[in-house]
């Protein structure tokens, strides 16, 4: 059994641990911005209402004469009564109106009034100094760049607009909200500002994430302890114990003993998905074991039927000539064939015996169909014409072939039938016979010339229609000429692009090298059928035979 790489538990857990440590680094984050976003959006209420209670319903106008002057009056008090009560009441640090004055270093800022409590003033009379008074410079308090702010939203704010400012002091961080101050003409006479310092917010949001991650933490390292133990009993056991039959059953089927290969049921009782696979899969187990038994007979009968038809192959192997020179004795022609079945066996044949001593016989056939029916028409059509032939009463191909389809109509109920060419040829004077049942044209080569394909009249198939007649006909061989006759398998062999070899391309390799012997002729079509053919596979058997006569010396 392969070793686990990465144990499901594992990868589980791994994955349930990475997503709380997520889940909680997320939540604070979340809840940290929320939390901070909420508090500031209380502060900025609580300061515009703060704002709003001290510049509604005052006589600015008056307070503008006193800007004018440079001097405190009556209406001033009013405005430092009035801050000095908010500044008292209410939750602020500072509560103050200036009018920005430009962005140097020093002097930016013109106070013009102030809120106190009675401790302020308090601390100003113990310290022996004296409160903001109208007209007092700010020297260096505003740094340039917060002075440019203040004088941007002096000049260039609309009436009613607030201005939120989060300031770092020199202290602590304070949160300012202002607003300009107009005159009933809506001219700017300044900016009231109120500053709350947060000093207790700040501690509050450095705590808030890390209360919220560690709280996320330990309520999600229960939750992963609990999804832990509930995986472990409803999925991970399960699983394994369905892995360890699968891999028992695995190594059962490697073994020859088909009756030991059973599934070991790992009793899963989940009522989910994974007892279903469970059940799934003791099902499939058994339907396995039923077809393995079964492709045992089927392999062993496969066996007996292969065994079977080697013995038929050589049985058919040796029923054709296949040792050449088929007659050495003989010097007045040579001959050679060849047959290659597209299956173990075929339905193509050839033959060629003598008659008397002058005339010798040349028989090529093609049997429809392939495999084991085709082969044995073929024992029975090469039986019937040889033996036909061998009578001697008849040089006639024609009549041969006649006499030989009467026989083969005769109980054919599988409906084959075979094509044939029959030629007789006169050793003494080189003249063939010939007759044609369906067959291919034969290619006769004349001393010094090329193959050139002879188009004979063709008659019927053999075992095709009882009393057929076959027309006969004469080719004349001289000294040194060949005769070439085939099967179909080599003008219809297809290859890869399902283009045929075809009748031109058979006519331009017998003459690739035309003055070859019939033993070496044949070989140079083979070779270049398979050239053209490639990797196809071969649908037909590939039947050739050639004679070259010599004439007796």
């Amino acid at each position: 059994m392969e070793t686990i790489k990465q144990p499901l538990k594992k990868r589980v857990l791994t994955a349930v641990v990475s997503f709380t440590v997520l889940l909680s680094v997320c939540l604070g984050i979340i809840g940290y911005r929320t939390y901070y976003s909420g508090v500031i959006q209380q502060y900025q209420k609580y300061e515009r209402d703060v704002l709003s209670l001290a510049i509604n319903d005052f006589d600015w106008d008056s307070i503008e004469e006193c800007i004018n002057k440079g001097e405190e009056d009556d209406a001033f008090g009013k405005l430092r009564e009035r801050l000095d009560y908010i500044k008292t009441n209410t939750n602020i640090d500072w509560l103050y109106m200036v009018e920005p004055l430009n962005t140097e270093e020093n002097d930016n800022m013109k106070y013009i009034c102030t809120g106190n409590t009675p401790e302020n003033y308090a601390g100003y009379k113990a310290s022996g100094e004296d409160f903001v008074r109208l007209g007092k410079l700010s020297g260096n308090e505003y740094p340039p760049d917060v002075a440019g702010n203040y004088l941007d939203f002096f000049k260039n704010s609309k009436p009613g607009e607030f201005w939120y400012y989060p300031n770092k002091t020199e202290w602590g961080y304070a949160y300012t909200t202002s607003i300009v101050v107009r005159n009933s003409s809506g001219k700017a006479l300044g900016v009231m500002s109120v500053d709350i310092y947060m000093h207790e917010i700040e501690t509050a949001m450095r705590l808030y994430p890390t209360t919220v991650f560690f709280a996320t933490l330990i309520i999600a390292s229960l939750f992963v302890l609990l999804l832990t133990r509930w995986m472990n009993r409803r999925v991970i056991n399960p699983l394994k114990a369905l892995q360890v039959s699968a891999s028992d059953f695995v190594a059962r089927a490697n073994g020859e003993d088909v009756e030991s290969l059973n599934f070991e049921n790992p009793n899963i009782h989940t009522k989910d998905e994974i007892e279903a696979l469970a059940d799934s899969l003791i099902e499939m187990t058994a339907e396995t074991k039923k077809y393995m038994q079964k492709l045992l007979v089927e392999t062993k009968e496969r066996e007996k039927i292969s065994a079977d038809l080697h013995i038929a192959s050589r049985i058919q192997d040796g029923m054709l000539p296949h040792i050449f020179p088929g007659f050495p004795e003989r010097s007045d022609f040579e001959l050679f064939a060849s047959m290659n079945p597209a299956k173990d066996v075929g339905g193509d044949f050839y033959d060629f015996f003598f008659i008397d001593e002058d005339h010798l016989a040349l028989v090529i056939a093609d049997v429809s169909g392939k495999g084991i029916p085709a082969a044995l028409f073929m024992v029975i059509s090469k039986t019937i014409i040889k033996n036909r032939a061998a009578i001697g009463d008849s040089l006639s191909p024609a009549q041969i072939l006649q006499d030989a389809n009467n026989l083969l109509c005769e109980g054919n109920a599988s409906g084959l039938f075979v094509t044939v060419w029959l030629g007789i040829i006169d050793l003494n004077t080189g003249l063939i016979k010939a007759a044609n049942a369906g067959h291919e044209y034969p290619a006769i080569r004349q001393p010094g010339k090329k193959f050139e394909l002879l188009k004979d009249s063709h008659g019927f198939v053999l075992a095709g229609l009882e009393g057929s007649k076959y027309k006969e006909y004469e080719i004349q061989l001289e000294l040194g000429a060949t005769i070439f006759v085939y099967t179909d398998g080599v003008p219809e062999a297809t290859n890869a692009n399902n283009e045929l070899f075809e009748l031109d391309r058979l006519e331009k390799a017998l003459n690739i090298n035309p003055d070859a012997k019939p033993k070496e002729l044949l070989p140079i079509i083979r070779r270049e059928v398979d050239t053209f053919v490639g990797d196809a596979p071969q649908f037909d058997d590939l039947t050739m035979l050639s004679l070259t006569y010599y004439g007796r010396k």
